[in-house]
């Protein structure tokens, strides 16, 4: 037995570093990490971030200046020009019935959208897709708001497929309606809860197609809207002050633990600082920076040199444009970088469950022969993803590089996504807490293990 375990222990002391260093990085953001206080600070000292916006800039001076509070080797910022629109004073919609009753909704414009110039009233049209819209005849569209009510899907049970089911609405919706000469047109909110909590978004316009104001109604009201049409008539109206504003100076805000072996080497990990303006953006993106921030600090202050350098990005304008990830992306080709892997985190702030890899079949074999140092934690979900908004223009950049995106639980996750409820009172603690642990780990294992 003796020399049976002689001959075991070289094994077990070579297999023992990672999980002994892993347990450290759980550790320290469950007993002494930052990441619940960060979140907080960006949420209630400087609050909502829509990009172009006077607290958007707040936001970068707030993530510079706590960059440089956790001694990193190098804080920078990378200037970008960004979209600037505004939603103006509060959104008003209101039905007005046959015998002249008036119901007041829960309205939020879509992001781009054009306001209305005053009172905009019409006759409501519904239709239960996008498909069912475009298959109408235009006599039915012609002069009148068209209402697009289509539910997510509560039988998908990854939600974001049931988003992508019906992104289309928001996304299309004032274009095709705007083709068959719609007044304006409300959608259902892309949420599964039944609420109060209209969900916005961005959206866009085709040249040569009329420009039509575009907003979202809570589902509560939707459902609402959708009985009346079934017994009569009924008229919408609504008021929108929303406008757009020549495009302005903004930044991606960066920070760097440089490689000790291969410097110019890059693994780029973050979220979108950037988010809509009804909520806080605590889980839409402020989780996910403050993810990548928080494990750039664990990593630190566990005295842990990376082979290559690792980096932290804070990017700006993921929300309606992504100027933030296109000129990153184009920025760091120019400076003639190389760029081994990214990961991006943007799925809200809720409990871990794994990671996903937009990449090769031996990239994804690579991302599941690092699941077993999961396993005590509670993670499972390795296999072939989406990296994320982000990141995704560094394929461009970077033929062949595996990017990577931070999977945590996404039942929760649309019930707060671009609504007012997005606040850092609907983030739990200590599942913030374990999803900076998570992607710590992982940075770690891509440094160690990434040739």
């Amino acid at each position: 037995m003796r020399y049976l375990f002689l001959f075991l222990f070289p094994i077990i002391a070579f297999a023992q570093p990672d999980s002994i260093f892993i347990r450290k990085i759980y550790d320290e953001a469950l007993l002494r990490g930052k990441a619940y206080e960060d979140l907080r600070q960006l949420c209630k000292d400087v609050g909502p971030r829509l990009s172009g916006s006077s607290e958007a800039q707040m936001a970068v001076e707030w993530s510079e200046r706590k960059m440089k509070s956790y001694g990193f080797d190098k804080v920078y910022l990378q200037e970008i020009k960004v979209p600037h629109w505004e939603r103006g004073t509060k959104e008003s919609a209101w039905l007005r019935l046959e015998n002249g009753e008036l119901i007041k909704l829960h309205l939020l414009a879509l992001g781009g959208s054009i306001g209305t110039n005053g009172l905009l009233s019409g006759e409501v049209v519904e239709f239960k897709s996008l498909d069912e819209l475009k298959s109408a005849k235009k006599n039915q569209v012609e002069g009148k708001i068209v209402f697009l009510n289509q539910p997510m899907d509560a039988a998908q049970i990854q939600t974001f497929k049931a988003y992508g089911l019906c992104y289309g609405i928001r996304g299309n919706g004032a274009v095709e309606a705007g083709k068959m000469g719609a007044k304006a047109v409300v959608i259902r909110s892309l949420g599964l809860p039944v609420d109060e909590h209209p969900h916005t978004g961005s959206m866009h316009y085709e040249e040569n197609v009329t420009r039509i104001p575009a907003g979202a109604l809570s589902t509560k009201d939707a459902d609402l809207l959708s009985k009346i049409l079934k017994e009569g008539k009924t008229e919408l109206v609504l008021e929108m002050d929303c406008r757009n504003f020549p495009d302005a100076v903004s930044y991606n805000v960066i920070a760097e633990i440089k490689g000790t072996e291969f410097q110019n080497e890059i693994i780029t990990f973050g979220g979108h600082l950037d988010s809509w303006d009804a909520g806080e953006g605590a889980h839409d993106d402020g989780a996910g920076v403050i993810h990548c921030l928080e494990a750039l600090r664990i990593l630190k202050e566990l005295k842990y040199k990376p082979k290559h350098t690792l980096r932290v990005v804070f990017f700006m304008n993921e929300e309606n444009g992504n100027m933030g990830g296109k000129s990153y992306a184009t920025w760091v080709k120019e400076k003639g970088e190389k760029h081994i892997a990214a990961l991006e985190s943007d799925r809200g702030g809720f409990a871990p469950r794994g990671f996903g890899c937009d990449g090769t079949d031996s990239q994804v074999t690579f991302l599941q022969s690092l699941a077993p140092n999961f396993k005590n934690y509670d993670l499972h979900v390795f296999e072939k993803g989406y990296g994320g908004v982000d990141i995704g223009p560094l394929k461009e950049s970077f033929p062949g590089i595996p990017l990577f995106g931070f999977v945590p639980d996404s039942q929760r996750y649309f019930d707060f996504h671009h609504a007012p409820s997005d606040v850092f009172e609907n983030v739990n603690k200590r599942e913030l807490e374990l999803g900076a642990a998570a992607i710590a780990s992982f940075v770690y294992l891509l440094d160690k293990e990434l040739k």
